[in-house]
């Protein structure tokens, strides 16, 4: 069954409060907990579901949106510490021409097998690449801290130097 999701800008509840997140481009009022994590804002709220839950422990990555160009696990970042910061999701991570590029490069290298992990290495390769546009190896590995069950670590490295590369 396929859930639909609407943003609805409407009176909080007593003792909530709406929230505006720039989220993609876009203002977004969001009626939910301060303290609500932004990966369930993103999910759940607004029904944009490229950005995955995985551990909620901001451990494995699968959550990583950007967060005014930092790559920040959505799982344990409170929507009301993102206020006013711009986030960027999977979802419109190609209008960055980094992100374009990662893209790409992911689609050249034949990263994904599963593809559970794959939104949020994207995050990380893009924010890399966006703060360091020739990463040297040891670059690489203290970023890419995103964990993939499919192993496809040498892939992924691969794909973040062939973007480098077309920079």
């Amino acid at each position: 069954m396929m859930l639909s999701h609407k943003v609805v800008a409407r009176a909080p509840p007593d003792g909530g409060r709406m929230i505006e997140l720039t989220i993609n481009g876009t203002v977004r009022r969001v009626d939910v907990e301060p303290d609500t994590p932004l990966l369930w804002v993103i999910r759940d709220t607004l029904g944009m579901t490229g950005t995955k839950y995985g551990c909620g422990i901001a451990q494995c990555g699968a959550c990583t949106v950007l967060v005014d160009g930092q790559a920040t696990r959505s799982c344990v970042t409170q929507a009301d510490s993102v206020v006013g910061a711009r986030i960027t999701t999977i979802e419109a991570i190609e209008q960055d021409p980094v992100g374009r590029r990662v893209v790409e490069a992911w689609v050249g290298q034949q990263v994904p097998q599963c593809g559970y992990c794959q939104s949020g290495q994207v995050m990380a390769a893009t924010a890399l690449l966006q703060q360091t546009p020739k990463p040297t190896e040891e670059d690489i590995g203290a970023a890419m801290t995103n964990l993939c069950r499919c192993g496809t670590y040498n892939n992924i490295a691969d794909a973040i130097r062939s973007a480098a590369a077309q920079g």
